[in-house]
């Protein structure tokens, strides 16, 4: 695989047991760049390796005044110049590749999980650790991966040097084969607790990065409230923490960084010491001992990858961690059922059905539902969806059926074709609105029909405004990044516009007028009545403007479907609904059952009169 192969076609299925075997499976993945890194590693480590030799080689002949080998030596230098340069640069391009193809399949394989769990994940990951998995975890994973191969042609260098010296001048030979291995192991019992420090500054990086993305969000929200400057001084505490477990991380990386030099010191000072006084002895030659020299300076270059495998192992294990517990997470919390192959979609025109309450949406009508808790109704919605929840008896899996066949069996791509469900809080990405309207959709409902069912209009008015001269169609105009230009309805608007003119078979809308005024909110119960007729619709809302427009209108209370009807029926009939709908509190439905019933039917015209007044 070579970077202009990329994005990869299929990045595969990961071993998301935990973070090592995460690695390990992004090693075997692309066995053939490790190859490739590794072979150009040996050129270049070898030729490094041999040049002591051949130096000690040519102050032999020096000394011996032997011109013939004087200018073989040189030969051989230039030829292991030549080695060193060519192997150095390519295994730099191959190791980098290395680095880009692992960074770029993790990246794709969150972006597929993302794609797969929508809404839920964030509701089971935080945000900001989404965000850190897929930035500077990403990195880490694959600073890891590309070190590899480099640390293997290193580790092979450092053995031909020894081994190489034991033939050469066996007699300082054994001192630099005991001495090596003192090196390379010295700061093992060192690196968990470096380990250990790294974890702590990744975890609270974590929550900074997590305390930041949050308060972005809502930023908005926060000048409102006069509260920036409470989240700023949260902020600060967050970083400061940061800030000084990476000074106690880098302190131990220091220290061992300090032994890699200190030993290596060490050692070249015994050798030239002990070399010396062979010299003396006239049992080694001054070739001989500059080439002990010259190996063991030579050997401090390929040992300091012997560190950084070490860091880049303790870097990349808590992000692989992290990455793998993102990637681990499925539709549902329950173990997923070994299915032998997707279920054929169903024939269109079939209700949707949820067993967990028992909700029931009959094809083509606008079904309303009533929660009176919000987190009831996000899981509700959710579970439209197609996830799953394990809400049946001894937590039993409970899956939505859409025409009688299960939703969770289906394919992703199909079931995503056959419902699509708003979420409460949409986003919009930064682009034209010409782009946002780019999504897969059946075609019938163009995007100037879907706009004005929504309203969009002064929205189209704001964004012409603010584009640049020259842009005269709105679709040309562009949103900024969530569309944060755009007031809280506006956004909400647009959202709306872009579900609708996707026109799935089943539209399940979570509040989807909440941050809008009553007469804009009635024009568009309107507009998404008329535009989704003959179409599955579910609004999960309280708002009298929707519930009155709504075929039928569900009650949904404790968990469970509590009654049925329309919304001027179940208005007059069920206090609990009437509760919920007109935010009665006790007192009031205490003094309500007390009323005559004249008085009770007077109160229930004057809120039926208002909804009428706002459309």
């Amino acid at each position: 695989m070579q970077i202009s192969d990329l994005p990869y076609p299929d990045p595969g299925v990961p071993d998301a047991r935990s973070g090592p075997r995460f690695l390990l499976w992004l090693g075997r993945g692309q066995i053939g760049g490790q190859i490739k890194s590794l072979c150009w590693g040996l050129v270049h480590f070898c030729g490094v390796a041999g040049l002591p030799y051949v130096v000690g080689m040519g102050v032999d002949a020096v000394v011996r005044r032997d011109g013939p080998r004087l200018l073989l030596d040189g030969a051989l230098l230039v030829l292991i110049g030549v080695a060193i340069s060519a192997g150095d640069a390519m295994l730099h391009r191959t190791a980098v590749t290395n680095w880009i193809t692992a960074a770029a399949r993790v990246q794709q394989l969150l972006a597929r999980k993302t794609a797969e769990l929508g809404s839920a994940l964030t509701r089971r990951v935080a945000a900001g650790e989404v965000v850190a998995v897929s930035t500077g975890d990403v990195e880490k994973i694959g600073w890891f991966v590309e070190a590899v191969s480099r640390f293997l042609a290193a580790g092979f260098s450092v053995v031909v040097i020894c081994v190489g010296l034991l033939f050469y001048a066996p007699s300082i030979g054994v001192v630099v084969a005991i001495g090596v291995p003192v090196l390379a192991l010295s700061v093992l019992p060192l690196l968990p607790r470096a380990t250990q420090r790294a974890d702590v500054q990744r975890e609270k990086a974590g929550k900074a990065t997590e305390l930041a993305s949050d308060t972005v969000a809502g930023l908005r929200v926060l000048r409102g409230i006069g509260g920036e400057e409470l989240f700023l001084g949260r902020y600060r505490e967050a970083s400061q923490e940061v800030r000084k477990a990476a000074v106690r991380s880098a302190r131990m990386w220091a220290v061992i960084a300090a032994i890699q030099v200190l030993l290596p010191g060490a050692l070249m000072i015994s050798v030239v010491w002990y070399g010396s006084v062979l010299v003396l002895d006239g049992r080694l030659e001054v070739g001989e001992l500059v080439a002990a020299f010259s190996a063991v300076a030579t050997m401090l270059y390929p040992l300091r990858h012997f560190e950084e495998i070490a860091m880049a192992y303790s870097f990349s294990r808590p992000s692989a961690q992290r990455a793998a517990r993102v990637l681990s997470l499925t539709r549902t919390d329950a173990p997923e059922p070994a299915a032998p192959a997707a279920a054929t979609a169903p024939a269109p025109g079939g209700d949707l059905y949820d067993p967990a309450t028992g909700l029931l949406a009959p094809a083509g009508r606008f079904t309303a539902v009533v929660c009176g808790d919000p987190d009831l109704a996000g899981r509700l919605a959710e579970r439209l969806g197609g996830h799953p929840a394990d809400d049946g008896p001894a937590g039993d899996r409970v899956s939505v059926l859409l025409g009688g066949v299960a939703l969770d069996e289906l394919a992703l791509e199909t079931a995503r074709t056959l419902v699509l469900v708003q979420d409460k809080d949409p986003v919009l990405l930064s682009g034209t609105l010409r782009e946002l309207f780019a999504v897969p959709a059946s075609g019938a409902v163009e995007p100037g029909a879907a706009l004005a069912a929504a309203q969009c209009g002064d929205v189209l008015d704001a964004l012409l405004q603010s584009a640049p001269d020259g842009v005269e169609d709105p679709m040309d105009a562009r949103i900024t990044e969530r569309g944060r230009s755009l007031s809280g309805g506006q956004r909400q608007r647009l959202a709306l516009a872009r579900s609708l003119a996707t026109d799935p078979e089943v539209l399940v809308l979570d509040e989807p007028t909440s941050a809008v005024d009553s007469h804009t909110e009635a024009r568009i119960a309107d507009g998404i009545t008329a535009l989704r007729a003959g179409r599955t619709t579910v609004v999960l809302a309280s708002s009298p403007l929707l519930l009155d427009r709504a075929d039928r209108v569900v009650l949904i209370h404790d968990g469970t479907v509590a009654a049925t009807g329309t919304h001027r029926e179940l208005l007059h009939a069920e206090p609990l609904y009437r509760a919920v709908v007109t935010r009665e509190t006790e007192e009031e439905q205490r003094g309500a059952r007390t009323e005559p019933p004249r008085l009770e039917e007077a109160r229930l015209e004057r809120a039926l009169t208002e909804i009428e007044e706002s459309a």
